[in-house]
């Protein structure tokens, strides 16, 4: 039987570059391991060119267990850039912590091949082995910082958590399989055109349980104590990949397998959702406001912004998966510009974390003052931000489902996020005090990294257009 390699062309040069990295750390010397950085993002780079040429195609691949659509190729080239500008923003951050450089890198490279596979995957086991991948690389991420007892414990509570998870989600797989005798879900899908009261409880009781798993990934409510710990214990820019890329990894997987393959179970689920949507982003938002922390601040706001994304599971059809993606991505760039201006403050071994180190930073530091100020207010939803224009589209479509009560929560949460995000603010413009922060030439490519952020969230308040026309033509390719 002839096998169709097309589509894993991007998941394989992911792999390739892994591999290349760790082979070249081994005959490196240390004064030469920066060049590392540099293959693994050129790897990357290639790797999105191909995803690039390869959209408009729909094709699978191992009896079309792994497709390559556009919706997983606008995950594929979310799932790169999160882990490059990772890379970039982990440069000098590597040094003052010496922590290994080959081996982050190829952590970052492999968890980023496990969220292609968990985006492309079309059978529940493939999208349990990408899962799997994605997480062991990211628990070791979580740790790296072997210097710091923060660093080991909040691997081992994110390990053991992730373990629950992982328990929750294999034996809900299992009663799918028991139910539907597949785990391909196109097959799954098509036993579901039986009449609602032929449905097993197997499969309703499999689903939720897969529900669960997903929702310790995306730290939905209440499967949310996990993350201030482990995000503070991290370092800052693994913390970032997971507020970013793996939440993205886990919708991905929400909006093929519910939104998708099993949407004719949709009114078992959605009520459900509904009121995890709420909890969500209600218990995020009145976390953050009781910070001193301003990472573990960003802790808690990923969660309220899990709730947010979930309006658009909820709302579902065209209008919520085009908000989804879309807000997927403006999120992308916002979080991990905030999160690239918190490792800017850091001084050698010193995390620099709390509301007060920002007190003056608008005098020492223009730049990182007023791009943090840009991400702080996109997140917040202050018009004519990324930030603005995703909440308003993730509203409307809960409006246009019929979910208006929930859309009017929704922006009520925003309102309440007001609070601890202009908090940032007050303490860098009218506070004195805090510390220096990196320059310029200190961390060029950090800089760089914000810089992309804050542009891209401008450009994504103003010119959404081309961004939602891509977001939708992503979540269509399902249909």
């Amino acid at each position: 039987m002839e096998v169709n390699l097309i589509p894993l062309l991007p998941a394989a040069e992911v792999t390739l570059t892994a591999l290349t990295v760790l082979l070249l750390d081994l005959v490196l010397g240390e004064e030469e391991k920066g060049l590392l950085a540099w293959v693994s993002v050129i790897g990357l780079g290639v790797a999105a060119a191909l995803a690039f040429f390869l959209w408009g195609s729909e094709e699978g691949a191992f009896q079309d267990t792994f497709l390559v659509d556009p919706f997983s190729l606008f995950f594929t080239q979310l799932f790169l850039g999160s882990a490059a500008v990772t890379i970039f923003s982990s440069v000098h951050y590597l040094r003052e912590t010496r922590i290994l450089q080959g081996e982050y890198y190829v952590l970052i490279l492999f968890s980023t091949l496990g969220m292609i596979v968990m985006a492309s995957a079309n059978d529940l086991i493939l999208f349990f082995l990408g899962l799997e991948t994605m997480s062991v690389a990211v628990y070791v991420l979580t740790g790296m910082w072997r210097d710091r007892r923060q660093s080991s414990e909040a691997a081992m509570k994110y390990f053991i958590i992730g373990a629950f998870a992982t328990g929750f989600l294999l034996y809900g797989i299992a009663l799918i399989f028991g139910a539907t005798g597949s785990t391909h879900l196109g097959r799954i899908s098509a036993s579901l055109a039986q009449p609602l009261d032929q449905w097993s409880l197997l499969l309703t009781g499999g689903v939720f349980l897969v529900l669960i798993g997903l929702a310790f990934k995306v730290a939905a409510f209440p499967f949310h104590f996990w993350v201030p710990d482990v995000y503070e214990g991290a370092p800052t820019p693994v913390t970032a990949f997971m507020a970013v890329a793996v939440k993205a990894a886990a919708f991905a997987g929400w909006a093929r397998i519910l939104l998708h393959q099993l949407a004719p179970l949709e009114s078992e689920w959605s009520r459900l959702l509904w009121a995890l949507a709420i909890l969500t982003m209600t218990v995020g938002n009145l976390l953050a406001i009781a910070q001193s922390s301003v990472k573990r601040m960003l802790a808690y706001s990923s969660i309220a912004h899990a709730g947010y994304l979930l309006i658009g599971v909820v709302a579902g059809d065209e209008a919520g998966g085009q908000a989804l993606l879309f807000y997927l991505l403006a999120y992308a760039l916002m979080t991990g510009g905030a999160f690239g201006v918190v490792t800017s403050l850091k001084e050698g071994e010193k995390d620099h974390e709390a509301y007060s180190d920002y007190a003056g930073l608008g005098l020492r530091r223009p730049f990182l003052a007023m791009a943090m100020s840009l991400f702080m207010l996109s997140l917040a939803g202050f018009p004519p931000l990324g930030g603005f224009t995703g909440k308003f589209y993730l509203f409307r479509s809960a409006v246009v489902a019929g979910y208006t009560d929930l859309a009017v929560i929704g922006a009520l949460n925003s309102l309440l996020s007001v609070i601890y995000y202009l908090r940032v603010i007050v303490m860098m413009y009218m506070e004195e005090g805090g510390v220096q922060g990196k320059s310029f030439s200190g961390a060029p490519y950090l800089y760089g990294v914000i810089a992309i952020a804050a542009l891209g969230t401008v450009y994504l308040g103003l010119l959404p257009t081309t961004a939602l026309d891509v977001s939708r033509q992503a979540f269509m390719s399902l249909r």
